[in-house]
């Protein structure tokens, strides 16, 4: 009887701006305080570009990180999830392979705002499965700080920048690593809860980043919870049973609210946002390299992703961890 193929991971890496900022440097010019940021969000700095650092930078490095991670050189495919793009066109996932040597492979990029890496994962799991290649470099990048209005305290404390990735290969279903269930979905109906205007919208105008914050708490913590609880499901997990939780970093509030809501023991709810808030996209592998450098993920941990963000958009996957060493860098 043969062993169902599956999508493994095989390596993580990240990247990080150089530059933090922390929530007194931010305090004075939006009429708040550090009090403030950290008890309605758990943020107490954030890491943001410098002006001659791109998306395209901060994803090259942490994919460059994600092969080390897996002691490789090469990938057969590369899927790229950000909100910010350095430009409307082309897709900056061709040059990120190219700049990688990575030949010409199969590579795109995708927008789900911040459920786009866990989106981007059940898409590289899907190539592999079709037999279209045996590897994918997935990347989530984001340079917040340059969409969010830096007057705007609802979104200019709350927002980071940065990049994970994971390099995911051809396995079994029966390895450490192997991504065995996922549950998708999307409802239009609250496109405006997280919002970007379009040239159309505001012509002339500068756009800013918007969100609609009290709205987007309570549907993130229903769909989250919904999504995870899917995934479990399909596992045949039960909630003792889960090792570690790993939602997006919104904030502390909403992660703590996903694991009350599932019982899930509080303590097995990654929260990794203090140092880097909100990098959107990028937030779980980010959330992942800091349970594996604290200790709070170990292999064999029962691991459960969820996700969500504008669209509206969620994502789920459930893992068993495997053994990797994360690689991270800063630029």
């Amino acid at each position: 009887m043969s062993t169902r193929t599956a999508a493994v991971v095989a390596g993580l890496g990240t990247c990080l701006p150089a530059a933090e900022f922390d929530n007194t440097s931010l305090a004075a010019g939006l009429d708040t305080t550090d009090e403030w940021i950290r008890t309605r969000t758990g943020i107490a700095a954030r890491r943001r570009v410098a002006p001659e650092v791109s998306m395209r930078d901060l994803a090259c490095e942490a994919a460059a990180n994600a092969l080390s991670s897996a002691r490789l050189e090469t990938a057969g495919g590369l899927i790229l999830a950000t909100t910010t793009p350095d430009r409307p066109c082309p897709a900056a996932a061709p040059e990120i392979a190219q700049r990688l040597g990575l030949g010409q492979i199969p590579a795109f990029d995708i927008s789900a705002v911040c459920s786009g890496f866990l989106c981007a994962t059940a898409a590289a799991t899907g190539m592999i499965a079709a037999g279209i290649t045996d590897s994918v470099l997935v990347v989530a990048a984001e340079t917040y700080s340059r969409i969010v209005d830096p007057t705007d305290r609802s979104t200019a404390v709350i927002f980071g920048d940065g990049a994970g990735a994971v390099l995911l290969r051809r396995g079994s279903a029966t390895e450490q690593g192997a991504l065995l269930a996922f549950d998708l979905g999307s409802d239009g109906s609250g496109k405006d809860l997280i919002h970007i205007p379009g040239e159309a919208e505001q012509p002339d105008e500068q756009r800013w980043f918007s969100m609609a914050g009290r709205k987007v708490y309570l549907r993130a913590v229903e769909q989250m919870t919904a999504s995870a609880l899917q995934v479990m499901k399909d596992c045949a997990w039960t909630p003792e049973t889960v090792d570690a939780l790993v939602p997006h970093q919104a904030n502390a509030r909403i992660i703590q609210a996903v694991a009350d809501r599932l019982g899930v023991p509080p303590e097995r709810a990654v929260c990794a946002l203090s140092r880097v808030g909100n990098t959107a996209s990028a937030s779980i592998p980010l959330a992942l390299a800091e349970a594996l450098a604290t200790g709070q993920l170990n292999s064999g941990a029962r691991t459960v992703l969820t996700a969500f963000g504008g669209g509206l958009a969620w994502a789920s996957a459930a893992l068993t961890w495997p053994q990797l060493t994360a690689v991270t860098s800063e630029i």
